[in-house]
């Protein structure tokens, strides 16, 4: 036995892929995904562009910077998505009514309808990443998720908003 074997066994023992959060997070955000492109495929949405879609619902109006921290990513993700959305005319850009020197984005009315008729796929993908959870266990999961974010916000790798 070579001495990178013992230490690949000792190590294989310590901490299981399956008991590490970071792993669970990031494999149930994996499956998610997929519910959600199959459940909204026809609607050609990422679930990054629906949630800057729902945001921008929920604000009005907003520049690139607010919705960036609104959904917690960079500034050049969300730029890259606002302009796809912009392209298919889903939002478009517009001087402020608070800074007159600065764009704010406002969803169109095709935004607006899109966003409404995708409602019930997407509640659907969110429901199915949890449906093997009582509501009791869903509401503690996303209680605990709340709070684990929460601790971490402003902790963000350089470069990423705090919500």
């Amino acid at each position: 036995m070579t001495e990178n074997s013992v230490g690949s066994d000792a190590y294989k023992d310590s901490w299981p892929l399956l008991e590490r959060p970071g792993f669970l997070v990031r494999r149930l955000h994996q499956i998610h995904v997929s519910l959600f492109a199959e459940r909204c495929a026809k609607f050609r949405i990422t679930p990054l562009q629906y949630s800057l879609l729902s945001a921008l619902s929920e604000l009005e109006e907003a520049d690139q910077t607010r919705l960036a921290r609104a959904v917690a990513i960079d500034r050049t993700t969300t730029t890259g998505a606002l302009k796809r959305l912009e392209v298919r005319g889903l939002l478009r850009r517009v001087t402020s009514d608070r800074d007159r020197r600065s764009q704010a984005c406002r969803m169109t009315p095709e935004g607006e309808a899109l966003l409404a008729a995708m409602e019930a796929a997407a509640h659907a993908a969110h429901e199915a990443t949890v449906e093997s959870l009582s509501a009791t266990e869903q509401a503690t999961l996303i209680a605990l998720l709340k709070r684990a974010v929460a601790a971490h916000e402003g902790r963000q790798a350089s470069g990423m908003p705090s919500a």
